[in-house]
């Protein structure tokens, strides 16, 4: 299937124009996931009925003459990390096979009160903890660029459904790199923006301290459109940042770093980075160079130990936050036959419900809270988080933005590492970084590595609250790729499609 509007951006101005309806885009884009998810598995829930609902109470308000927001009509895939209203909900996980929240998320609620259309809702990594998808309760998602490779993790269902045209808009989460690591693999945009600027009431926890819900797309443009529905200060949040939203989508079009400073983390790159990888991010750089900025190098010593301390803090607060699931509230109860105590089948229902991923985090994390054993690990782990801001901060001295490899490889093979815990965190070398600081962190397609001709991510940092420089800068260099490859990267994805 060929769509007339590719883009988030093209489809809102048809819809505005009247040149199409909402319900004829969303019945086009289940007419492609019917086509193709039985190879690329990016949704674990489809929501036909709800959607085409909220598409006709689009068109109708549209034809009434209302004033509706610019992504009114277009359609989106949820991360099924996020509470929605009567939908299934399960983080990836057979413990909350199911649950239908009575609420809406925050991010939820702003989507329907801007009219965006929700399709349904994407895989990932169990309670996103993962970088393959592969950790999925209900199966893992494919590469639509290659079905036998990953689509990264945890937010791989979303990646995957933008990559494969069954969404032009998505929601992920990043907790060490869950938006920017699938969107490098994918060929995708994805942004993690500053801590706080976007509500996390109604997103599932994993790791307080570090998650963050944030706009997937194909291109920059769209990706903004969808960061200024989403972000802005809500009570019901108590980490969320009462200030302005920062201009994200006049920053995407603005297309001029004429004087900016780029700097270039050394740590971030060199051995361990695929060769692929390293290539294509030098030729992005010299694009920024050729449109005008500074190329600068920044030294962040302190990120050599930032997926240590990153897990310890995450599986620290994973252990916490996962207490709730217990079998006695909501979701899975396992042993309950009369004769068990409700202490025994909480113990049942959790070591059948959690997959062997969550049960690793938890023992970590427990062990690392426990008695003798606090200050040592945790409480270490937090002053190397202190280090590693101190270090953004000294870089953000010398540069306006930080960039590197978003993912040291492009797209494994399911299965190739699915064994070695250690090797799979690895991917997520130069994202945990910007988590710990609480920065902003965007990915966009900078090419594809010349040893497989898969997708390669650029990475753009930001300093808080700063989040419109990376548009900024991301929008020129994607300007610049475009016009240097005579098209986008996207166009050069293969085509899936009906057998």
């Amino acid at each position: 299937m060929t769509f007339i509007y590719n883009t988030a951006a093209e489809m809102s101005i048809a819809l505005a124009a009247k040149e199409v309806s909402a319900v004829d885009l969303a019945n086009e884009h289940f007419d492609r996931i019917a086509d193709v998810d039985g190879d690329v598995h990016a949704f674990l829930y489809l929501d036909k009925e709800g959607a085409l609902a909220q598409a006709k109470d689009v068109d109708a308000k549209r034809a009434a003459g209302e004033k509706l927001s610019p992504l009114a009509g277009v359609p989106l895939a949820l991360k099924d990390v996020m509470a929605q209203r009567g939908i299934p909900t399960t983080c990836g996980s057979k413990i909350l096979e199911g649950w239908r929240p009575p609420y809406d998320a925050t991010v939820v609620t702003r989507l329907k009160e801007a009219g965006v259309v929700i399709l349904g809702k994407t895989n990932m990594d169990e309670f996103a903890m993962g970088s393959s998808t592969e950790n999925s309760a209900y199966g893992p998602t494919h590469n639509p660029w290659d079905l036998s490779r990953i689509p990264g993790g945890s937010g791989g269902g979303s990646s995957a459904s933008l990559a494969a045209f069954e969404a032009p808009l998505a929601i992920g989460t990043d907790t060490g790199g869950s938006i920017r690591q699938p969107a490098a693999v994918t060929g995708t945009v994805g942004v993690k923006p500053t801590y706080g600027a976007v509500s996390r009431y109604g997103l599932v926890a994993f790791s307080s301290s570090l998650d963050q819900a944030g706009p997937c797309a194909r291109t920059v443009l769209d990706t903004a459109m969808l960061h200024e529905v989403i972000a802005g200060h809500d009570a019901k949040d108590s980490s969320s940042i009462n200030a302005p939203v920062p201009a994200v989508v006049a920053a995407a079009k603005k297309l001029d770093v004429k004087g900016m400073k780029i700097g270039v983390i050394k740590e971030l790159g060199g051995e361990g980075f695929q060769k692929g990888v390293s290539e294509r991010f030098n030729e992005a750089l010299e694009e920024l160079v050729k449109a005008g900025a500074e190329i600068v190098e920044v030294s962040c010593p302190n990120f050599e130990y930032a997926l240590a301390a990153y897990y310890l803090i995450a599986p620290s607060e994973a252990s916490s936050n996962l207490a709730r699931f217990d079998s006695m509230r909501y979701g899975l109860r396992v042993g309950d036959d009369g004769s068990r105590g409700a202490e025994e089948v909480m113990s049942l229902t959790r070591q059948a419900g959690f997959g062997k991923e969550v049960k690793r985090r938890i023992i970590l994390g427990t062990y690392a809270l426990s008695s003798g054993y606090y200050d040592a690990y945790y409480g270490s782990a937090q002053r190397v988080r202190t280090l590693i801001m101190r270090d953004y901060e000294a870089a953000f001295a010398k540069a306006d933005v930080l960039v590197s490899p978003t993912a040291p490889t492009t797209a494994f093979k399911i299965g190739e590492k699915a064994d070695d815990p250690v090797a799979m965190y690895l991917n997520d070398i130069a994202t945990i970084p910007v988590n710990m600081a609480g920065i902003g962190g965007m990915s966009l397609p900078c090419g594809l590595a010349a040893e497989d001709n898969l997708p390669v991510g650029f990475q753009i940092m930001s300093p808080a609250m700063k989040d419109d420089l990376m548009y900024q800068v991301g929008g020129t260099l994607e300007a610049a790729l475009n016009s240097k490859w005579g098209s986008t990267l996207m166009s050069q994805a293969p085509k899936l499609g009906a057998k």
